[in-house]
């Protein structure tokens, strides 16, 4: 199974007794089991929204790296680079600020993104407001 984010959420406690008394029913085995099942479904239900949303938006899906040796390559060829990801943007430590700076014009992803600190406060005014998570490496 690929790295996986930890998410808090909020339930009443008529909706938590429910869950927990499907899993005392062995329905599920723990809330977490529940909680899986439940996202799953409901992604399920709307996959075709999210194929023509990615197909619209033209986004890579899965963990995109992006390395030192392919930016200095986009500066060679004076071409700025989008990144459109759905999953996880992954820029590699070997990625100075200023290169990422040179060679990134735009971070728009709908996941996760994980950086070196350094480069993430250099490209904050690039990146889309889509809720992702930030981690620096």
């Amino acid at each position: 199974m690929a790295e996986s984010e930890k998410i808090t959420i909020n339930m009443n406690p008529v909706e938590l007794g429910t869950v927990d008394l499907l899993v005392e029913q062995g329905f599920y085995s723990n809330r977490t089991d529940f909680i899986r099942t439940a996202i799953r479904n409901l992604l399920g239900s709307h996959a075709d929204e999210v194929k023509q949303a990615i197909s619209r938006k033209s986004f890579a899906v899965g963990i995109v790296g992006f390395g030192r040796a392919e930016l200095e390559a986009a500066r060679d060829e004076g071409r700025m680079v989008d990144i459109k990801v759905l999953g996880l943007a992954c820029i590699h430590n070997d990625v100075s600020p200023e290169l990422a700076r040179e060679t990134i014009q735009s971070l728009d992803v709908s996941g996760g993104v994980r950086a070196p600190r350094s480069v993430l406060d250099a490209l904050a005014d690039r990146m889309g407001r889509n809720g992702f998570f930030r981690r620096a490496s």
